[in-house]
Parts: structure tokens; C-alpha cells; sequence
């Protein structure tokens, strides 16, 4: 990775700076998570297909098979964010994304490589799906923190909805991909499909061939030249610029107050509490991951068609194009979370899409209990709503939320501790739904009544437990748990409490909070440790 410097001596990246190469950083995330929600939604729409099972017969008419290849991509993903949970602070932010998209690539190419129909095609094909998981499960722990690290406190909610709004679309993709596919050659019937998925693994390698490391990893490791490059890039200032120096010392106070200067974080330091609040923060984003696997929106998006082809009795090419329809909803109501999560807020979103979840639920099945066609309408319409609800709020802001709540010194860690438990849990809803559905009633309306006792149960944990962090900045984020716990009052109230905080006002709260720090001051290439002083900005208050 290098960079080159424009004729105003702004370090550039792929030619950019500032808000341009912010841009490029999030579409590559995009681009990644367009990838997650492709490679999520691509088995749907092929296995049960007259091709499909002509090649590998052992899911033909087996449940159990077909559950099994579809579920072990959520178990190669959990594996995968297992390794981040281990390694991502050794590896970096970059190099991790580099890794998961190569393994995408190779699991990719070794279902591609199946011959059936064989038992050894479909354990190939097994395989291949599980590194294709890994590689996945890597990326989604690993992306959401690069790009809140290279994002600013104003719009960095924004960003990342837009990265992980893009799962719907990426789905839709899949579902509408399968179905023109699906009219084509005996191969190519599932095998472009499965292949498509490299374009958007070698999209992202290409790109991130020239895009920078996350600066607060690299302050962390001590690499201090490189992370003012890259903070002056992002900045679209020059290193020279007194804005960038002082904001330098900032971050490099605030990650001492954190204990991450030495970049020495154990796994016993995700479950610490005091001022840094740790564990709390980790089980914050660990929460938030399994609330939306158990909302049930898995139930909605896989099951759709099966509701439609069994309860209303419709044609079963009826009932996929009405799944398509289903996921075109998905994906246009995902977009809004781009424009509402930096007005309204985390915590309000998480409510409403709760709300709105937890009535739609109520009404799928409350209409699917008489049996009749006419009455499953309504539930039809039940998840309609659903899925607007879900693509709005609950579908990308697990995502967001562990990226920005936990610390520098536990981010990796913790995040990919999330995305750990998002894995898990998306594995036992896919394995437990078609039983479900199965033996709870009339088309199954025991299950949703299940998923709505559970959004209903959802919402006192949100409103009690989840502190906004819309508008501040990271290390802001570590004031309110230190001030939380100083004044033993909940984190939600000292959230609401806490004014917005310039860089340098931190420094000031985290000693008032209890948490020692010393500032730094730049001078050229080397940092002198020096007593804390505002700076004065040009309108004269503090920066």
C-alpha cells in the first residue's frame, strides 16, 4: 500500500481525499456486504431446483440434507468470526479483509469444481460452503470497525447502515439472479449463480489493493507516521495542518486512557467492568445480534414463498414471485435507515422496528389460526410489514451498534464476539424453523406467535439498556460509561445527560470520570507527554 501526495500536499489514495476517499471506503464495505447478502440468500432459490437435485440427489426430498447444506455456511461464518475473535487485533483491519475475501474466492471455486452426481460432490459442495462461510464470517467482523475507525462522528451511523442495508440488497440480487437462472442450461442453473459471488470478492481485494489501514489500529500498534498519513487523507488536510496535530494527540491520549497503547488486550479484558465497562459494552453488541436472529426474520425471508404456496394456495411460480416482490420490499425499506439513523437515532430505530415487528407478528398469527385462504391473507400482509420493518431498523443496525459502542481496546474482540453470536443463532433459527412451522398449528402460526412474544420481550431490554451514540464520537462513547459508572446512574440517562464533547473536552470528562490519562504534544516526527490544554478553535472556544 502506498499513497501519493496532491499539488495541495494532501496524501491521496486511489487519487483521493477526504470526503471522496471516504466514499471509496464505503463501497467497499458496501460491496462486502452486498456479498454477505448474495452468498446469504443464494442457496435459496436453487436448492429445491429440478438441476440442483439432479446433481446431488441427497436433498431430494430431505429436509434434513437440504438444512444442512444451507445451515453449514452459517457455521463456516461462525468459524470465521471465531478466528477474528482471536487474531483480528494481531492481523489488522485490512489484511483480515484481504484473507476473507481470498477465502471466499477458494470456497467458491471448490464447489464450482464438484463433478456429480456423487456422494464425494456433495461433501465438495459441503465443503466449499463452509470456506465460503469462514471467509464471510471474517469480513462482517472485520469491515464494520475499519470503516467506523476511517469514519467521522457526523455521519459514521450513515455509513455503516448503508453497508449493512445492503445485505437486503444483495439478497434480492440472489432471489431475482436464481430465478432468471433458472431458466437456462442444466449447469448453469446453479453453477452462475454460485459463481457470481467472486465478482464482488475480487471487487473488494482490488480496491483495498489502495486503501488505507484503520489510523486508531494503527495509533494503537504505535505506527504513528502511517496513521497521520492516513488521518490527513481522510481529513483532506496536509500533515503539516495544526488541526490534524492536535487531533493526533487526542486520539493518542484517548487510547492510553484505554490501556491500548501496548496493544496487549487478553481475553480476560472483555469481561472487566469500572469506568471502561467492557463486558457490559461487549454484551451490548452480543445482544444486539441475537435479538435479530430471534426476531425472526429468517422465518420471513426463507419461508415466504412456502406460507404463500401452502396457507393462501398459490401456484409454486406464484408463490416465488411473490417471494421476489417480498425481497424488493426488503431491500427498498433498508434504504431508509441511510437517511433516519443520524436524525432519529439508534435507540429510537431499535424501538419502532421492535414495535413494528412485534404487531406484525401479532397479526400473521392471529390471521393464519382460522385456516382459511381468505384469512392467510392477512398474514401475508403481516409479513409484508415485517420485512419494511425489519429492512429498516433491526437489518443493519446490529451491525452498526458493537462497531461504535465497544473500545478500542476490546473492539476486535468484542465486535467479533457479535458477529459470533449472530452466526449462532442464525443457525438455530434456520434449523428450528421448518420444525416449527411444522408443529405449531395451521400453517404454523404458533411460530409467529413465538416471534412476537420474543420482539414484545425485545423492548423493555432496548429501552432500559441501550444508550444512544448517534453524533459522538468514539472515544465520546467511552465518556458516557465512565461517567455511567462514576455517578452510578443508568448509561441510557448518562448518555441523555452528556453534552456533545470537542476532541481536547474528552481528555477533561475521562479524568473527571476516573479514567488517568496524559495528553501529547506533536512536534514534528515525536510525541512530549504535557500537561492538558484546551485548544482554542477560530471562533475562540474550544476544538
Amino acid at each position: 500500500m502506498g499513497y501519493q501526495e496532491n499539488t495541495a500536499g494532501v496524501p491521496t489514495y486511489w487519487g483521493q481525499s477526504g470526503k471522496p476517499l471516504q466514499r471509496l471506503v464505503t463501497i467497499v464495505a458496501t460491496i462486502d456486504f452486498l456479498l454477505f447478502g448474495y452468498d446469504q440468500g443464494v442457496m435459496s432459490g436453487i436448492i429445491s431446483g429440478a438441476p440442483f437435485v439432479a446433481d446431488f440427489p441427497q436433498v431430494d426430498n430431505d429436509s434434513t440434507w437440504q438444512g444442512f447444506v444451507v445451515s453449514i455456511y452459517a457455521v463456516g461464518c461462525f468459524f470465521g468470526a471465531l478466528l477474528i475473535l482471536m487474531v483480528g487485533d494481531k492481523l489488522g483491519r485490512r489484511k483480515a479483509i484481504f484473507i476473507g475475501a481470498t477465502i471466499m474466492i477458494i470456497g467458491v471455486t471448490i464447489q464450482l469444481a464438484c463433478v456429480p452426481p456423487s456422494h464425494g460432490a456433495t461433501a465438495q459442495f459441503i465443503i466449499g460452503r463452509f470456506i465460503t462461510g469462514m471467509g464471510n464470517g471474517i469480513n462482517t467482523s472485520t469491515i464494520p470497525i475499519w470503516q467506523a475507525e476511517c469514519s467521522h462522528s457526523h455521519n459514521r451511523g450513515k455509513l455503516i447502515c448503508i453497508e449493512g442495508g445492503n445485505v437486503a440488497i444483495g439478497t434480492l440480487i440472489a432471489y431475482w439472479l436464481d430465478y432468471g437462472a433458472s431458466y437456462g442450461p442444466h449447469a448453469f442453473v446453479w453453477r452462475f449463480p454460485i459463481a457470481f459471488q467472486v465478482v464482488f470478492a475480487i471487487s473488494v481485494i482490488v480496491l483495498m489493493t489502495d486503501l488505507p489501514e484503520s489510523p486508531r489500529w494503527l495509533l494503537s500498534h504505535d505506527r504513528v507516521d502511517e496513521a497521520t498519513t492516513i488521518l490527513a487523507a481522510l481529513n483532506g488536510e496536509s500533515r503539516s495542518d495544526p488541526r490534524l496535530k492536535t487531533q493526533l494527540g487526542n486520539l493518542r491520549a484517548a487510547i492510553r486512557a484505554s490501556g491500548q497503547l501496548d496493544n496487549k488486550t487478553k481475553f480476560s479484558d472483555l469481561f472487566t467492568g469500572g469506568p471502561t465497562q467492557h463486558f457490559r459494552r461487549m454484551l451490548l453488541g452480543f445482544s444486539s445480534q441475537m435479538m435479530q436472529q430471534l426476531s425472526g426474520c429468517n422465518a420471513v425471508i426463507y419461508y415466504f414463498p412456502i406460507l404463500f404456496e401452502k396457507a393462501i394456495g398459490t401456484s409454486q411460480n406464484t408463490a416465488l414471485l411473490l417471494g421476489g416482490v417480498n425481497q424488493i420490499v426488503y431491500a427498498l425499506f433498508a434504504t431508509t435507515s441511510w437517511f433516519a439513523v443520524e436524525r432519529v437515532g439508534r435507540r429510537k430505530l431499535y424501538l419502532i422496528g421492535t414495535v413494528g415487528q412485534c404487531l406484525s407478528m401479532v397479526l400473521t398469527f392471529a390471521a393464519l389460526i382460522p385456516g382459511t385462504a381468505g384469512a392467510a391473507k392477512g398474514a401475508a400482509v403481516g409479513l409484508f410489514t415485517y420485512i419494511a420493518f425489519f429492512g429498516a431498523t433491526w437489518l443493519p443496525l446490529p451491525w452498526l451498534y458493537p462497531a461504535e459502542i465497544n473500545p478500542l481496546k476490546t473492539r476486535a474482540k468484542a465486535t467479533a464476539s457479535s458477529t459470533v453470536s449472530n452466526w449462532l443463532w442464525n443457525f438455530f433459527i434456520v434449523m428450528i424453523t421448518p420444525v416449527l412451522v411444522s408443529n405449531t398449528g395451521t400453517s404454523g402460526w404458533g411460530t409467529y406467535l413465538f416471534f412476537a412474544i420474543l420482539n414484545a420481550i425485545f423492548f423493555p431490554i432496548i429501552y432500559f439498556l441501550y444508550p444512544e451514540t448517534a453524533g459522538r464520537s468514539l472515544e465520546e462513547i467511552d465518556i458516557i460509561f465512565a461517567k455511567g459508572y462514576a455517578e452510578n446512574i443508568s448509561y441510557v440517562k448518562a448518555a441523555e445527560e452528556l453534552p456533545f464533547l470537542a476532541e481536547s473536552e474528552v481528555i477533561d470528562k475521562a479524568r473527571e470520570y476516573g479514567i488517568d490519562v496524559q495528553t501529547e504534544e506533536y512536534a514534528g516526527d515525536e510525541y512530549t507527554e504535557k500537561p492538558l490544554a484546551l485548544t482554542p478553535s477560530s471562533d475562540g472556544s474550544a476544538a
